[in-house]
């Protein structure tokens, strides 16, 4: 199969590699041609311009560092202008579903196959083909792509029509920073309370969050909306919480994610769910949102035992 690569940076360079490692006719292009020297070692070719690697593939895959970058590689006699009818794009960007899904519009028009299908797992990842792919697109079109997409990641997920993988990797990122920040707020509050940083860190992961995948944690209770009787009492949790923040108070460390937890703690009180399970107030972000989160006990099983 004769595959083309744009955009080597710090992720394209890997995936690229490995798409030229596992045999494919590799085509690449970048704006600066310098980083196009170790892949011609390898046995790439160089293509001038955008349209000229359409031209030449039979899929293309794009590594751009935005929405803006994408859109530019599609149109203006990019993209649209150089690929064959019944070629097939797989954008690795991390972008926004709503640009996606309007090229998509356009790649439709033009008979090209477009996925989105951002990758986690940064430049180590990338090289060593440790990469979570999130592809949106037709489900049946992604099979056929799919030994393409395994010689670049090794957890190849295909989460829905198009956009739904950049929604589902910008979901990932924003939990991602939200929980570091949060990690950052309470180890401050136990060093400053005198603990020595490696042994706060090394009692941190032998708890029962440390222990466990972070997002495994919600499964029986928020997922299934099940938080009766509880594992850990909203009423106990909401005692620890406010011992925290006292020793925070104490200390003078500020608490900006802690107190918003403690105000979602108030509010479920307020309404009486004292008795029920810890996870519980995290229902009220669902009537925020206006959204049911239900899962059964099999889904959640079925999620789990897929690794």
């Amino acid at each position: 199969m004769r595959v083309g690569f744009i955009g080597l940076g710090t992720m394209g360079t890997g995936m690229a590699l490995n798409l030229r490692t596992a045999g494919h006719d590799l085509i690449v292009h970048d704006l600066d041609r310098g980083r196009a020297e170790p892949h011609e070692r390898a046995g790439a070719r160089w293509a001038d311009s955008i349209a000229e690697v359409g031209a030449a593939s039979d899929v293309v895959f794009t590594s751009l560092p935005g929405p803006v970058e994408m859109r530019e590689a599609a149109l203006g006699g990019g993209l649209l202008a150089g690929m064959r009818r019944g070629t097939a794009w797989f954008d690795l960007t991390t972008n926004s579903p709503t640009v996606v899904r309007e090229v998509h519009a356009d790649c439709l028009a033009a008979g090209i196959d477009l996925f989105d299908a951002p990758v986690s797992g940064g430049p180590h990842g990338a090289a060593s083909g440790k990469l979570a792919i999130y592809v949106g697109g037709d489900a049946t079109l992604f099979e056929r792509y799919r030994a393409l997409l395994d010689a670049i990641g090794d957890k190849v997920l295909h989460v829905g029509d198009i956009g739904a993988g950049n929604t589902a990797k910008l979901v990932h990122n924003c939990a991602s920073i939200t929980i570091r920040a949060a990690i950052a707020e309470v180890f401050t509050l136990g060093v400053k309370a005198g603990v020595e940083p490696s042994a706060l860190w090394h009692a941190m992961r032998q708890g029962a969050i440390g222990r466990s995948r972070t997002f495994d944690r919600i499964g029986d209770r928020y997922l299934q909306s099940s938080f009766d009787p509880p594992s850990f009492a909203l009423t106990l949790a909401n005692k620890d919480l406010r011992l925290a923040l006292e020793l925070a108070g104490q200390l003078d460390v500020p608490m900006h994610c802690a107190e918003v937890v403690a105000e979602d703690f108030r509010e479920a009180l307020e309404r009486g769910w004292g008795g029920r399970d810890s996870q519980s107030p995290m229902a009220l972000q669902n009537e925020r949102a206006g959204v049911t989160v239900k899962l059964t006990a099999a889904e959640v099983q079925d999620v789990l035992d897929r690794g």
